[in-house]
């Protein structure tokens, strides 16, 4: 039986891959993508990779899905114009066939690899001990690959910085996004009251228990900027102004931190982001405390969109 769930479940993730990628309609395409990146987070929940399912469920499916639901929307009224397009058959083919090569230089880099392949699993699991902390996903992002996370975390302020690069002039330093025209009595701002205080806490438990077990900042901050979200939906609050200095600086603070850490790393361990002996956990929970606030701000900011709104309320 179960054979055939995953055998059934591969299906599936072939066809939706495939069908994200042939669909024409682009809130199709969005659509499928967010089914596909759901099925994957069950995969990787049979892999027993709980972190990185619940990465995938906040961060793949969910908020890149929102993401991408928004762009195609704002697309929506030139999509006829570019259905009605239609390249030559020569263009067509030619990316048919640098498609193909690619997936066959793919296939063939996979099977020369040597057998066992490669690995530093067994380096890492010899000093994960040293990093204190219980969750080896954890002790890996934030102590092994910590450079990687770092550049992760630059990546997404570089994002949200080209969001609010395409706001009219008029409304710089304005509020994100439309303000919402809802009822302060309605269904929507009911929902707003009572999952908001409900999903808080379970983003702070998931951050918190990160350390040790499935879980950490990111899927946290996921949580708290879609709580965030749902409020300033319902039209309880208003997203800030992005001329805020507090705002700012938040944006700013846990990759400053990051970075701090990783110089101090240098006076004290001799490379960037190596940590004292003895000190690697608080410096770990140091980082995820400081990164946290500034990634909800990020992730929420991003699905707000570019200033729409004047400054004033």
């Amino acid at each position: 039986m179960i054979n055939l769930l995953i055998l059934g479940l591969t299906a599936l993730l072939l066809g939706l891959a495939a069908w994200t990628v042939v669909a024409r309609e682009a809130f199709t395409a969005v659509v499928s993508f967010i089914a596909y990146g759901l099925l994957l987070t069950l995969a990787w929940v049979y892999l027993r990779g709980i972190d990185v399912a619940l990465t995938e469920a906040a961060i793949g499916a969910g908020l890149t899905g929102a993401l991408l639901i928004n762009a195609a929307a704002r697309l929506r009224s030139t999509e006829a114009a570019a259905r009605a397009e239609r390249p030559a058959a020569s263009s067509r083919w030619l990316a048919a066939g640098v498609s193909a090569c690619v997936t066959l230089a793919l296939g063939l880099c996979v099977l020369a690899l040597p057998t066992p392949a490669p690995t530093l699993a067994y380096d890492v699991a010899a000093n994960i001990a040293a990093t204190g902390v219980g969750n080896p996903i954890t002790a890996v992002l934030l102590a092994f690959r910590a450079i990687d996370t770092l550049l992760e975390t630059i990546v997404l302020l570089l994002v949200l910085i080209g969001v609010w690069s395409l706001t009219p002039d008029c409304y710089w330093g304005g509020r994100p996004g439309l303000r919402q025209q809802v009822d302060p009595n309605g269904i929507l701002a009911y929902t707003a009251r009572v999952l908001a205080p409900i999903g808080i806490v379970v983003g702070i438990y998931i951050f918190w228990v990160g350390a040790d077990h499935p879980g950490g900042k990111f899927q946290g901050a996921t949580i708290l900027a879609a709580m965030w979200l749902l409020v300033m939906m319902a039209g309880l609050v208003q997203a800030p102004p992005i001329s805020r200095t507090w705002l700012r600086l938040g944006l700013i603070a846990g990759p400053l931190m990051f970075i701090a850490v990783g110089v101090v790393g240098v006076l004290t361990a001799g490379a960037f982001l190596a940590y004292p002996e003895g000190f690697a956990k608080p410096l770990i929970v140091l980082i995820e405390l400081t990164l946290m606030p500034s990634l909800t701000l990020i992730l929420g900011l991003l699905l707000a969109g570019a200033p729409q709104q004047a400054a004033q309320p």
